[in-house]
């Protein structure tokens, strides 16, 4: 079934400018060898704790990219970031101010980060026994409704992951904001049962690999699989085409 389906670019994948396992050159170098046309270098976010990115790398990573540019032609290389979504400020860890620095800006919730609810949302995720009344799905949704709102962000990751949220709610919002939704092959979320729920909006999709070894770079296949299964349009992933 996958053979009638091809990625065109993968627009979420990590080096060891964060915890990566590859290089800039080396994810380059596989999205050659998975036939993409494009492919985006998105770290995480400097503030997450443990191996969220420099932000003094970022002139470096910048000057790679443009090193790499005249060495592999046929591909389009990207400097992005995979943003923490946190309930402070502009509900990133990348100021607007640093926008500007980065090709697009990607966000995702993770633990790790301050101003999040993270051990909250880590102990409701993991014990079945968990205190009542902290209304976190009311709470994460609210704080990603406001990063989406706030800023101009590509590609919301990895929606439902990590703790409750109302994906009918991250929908509507990233129809209106113009953000698409990943489906990831790394995570489960999207869910096929999240997606049923999301493709009720006029929001649109994208499937990515979250690679964090250049070998599942351009990665796709059980993010499409969960895709068909909730009977989703293909049409509506954006970086999915149809193999004749």
């Amino acid at each position: 079934m996958h053979l009638n389906y091809k990625m065109k670019y993968d627009f979420h994948t990590h080096t060891t400018f964060s915890h990566g396992k590859g290089s800039i050159e080396d994810n380059v170098k596989a999205a050659i060898a998975a036939g993409l046309s494009s492919i985006a270098i998105t770290d995480h976010g400097p503030g997450h704790l443990t191996y969220g990115m420099k932000r003094g790398a970022v002139p470096i990573m910048r000057a790679e990219i443009n090193r790499l540019k005249p060495l592999y032609p046929n591909i389009e290389i990207y400097l992005g970031v995979e943003a923490n979504i946190i309930n402070a400020g502009n509900n990133l860890d990348v100021t607007k101010a640093e926008f500007k620095d980065y090709d697009f800006v990607l966000a995702g919730y993770h633990y790790g980060v301050i101003k999040g609810y993270c051990v909250q949302n880590f102990i409701h995720s993991h014990n079945p026994f968990h205190p009542q009344g902290w209304n976190l799905e009311k709470k994460n949704t609210d704080m990603v409704l406001k990063a989406l709102y706030q800023n101009p962000i590509k590609i919301l990751t990895h929606p439902g992951d990590k703790g409750p949220f109302d994906i009918w709610e991250l929908a509507k919002a990233c129809a209106a904001t113009g953000t698409l939704m990943e489906i990831s092959t790394w995570h489960a979320h999207l869910t096929t049962s999240e997606i049923k729920i999301a493709a009720k909006s006029d929001a649109q999709f994208v499937i990515s690999s979250d690679a964090h070894t250049p070998k599942r770079v351009g990665s796709f296949k059980t993010g499409l699989q969960r895709a068909l299964e909730a009977g989703l349009e293909v049409s509506r992933i954006v970086n999915i085409q149809t193999c004749q």
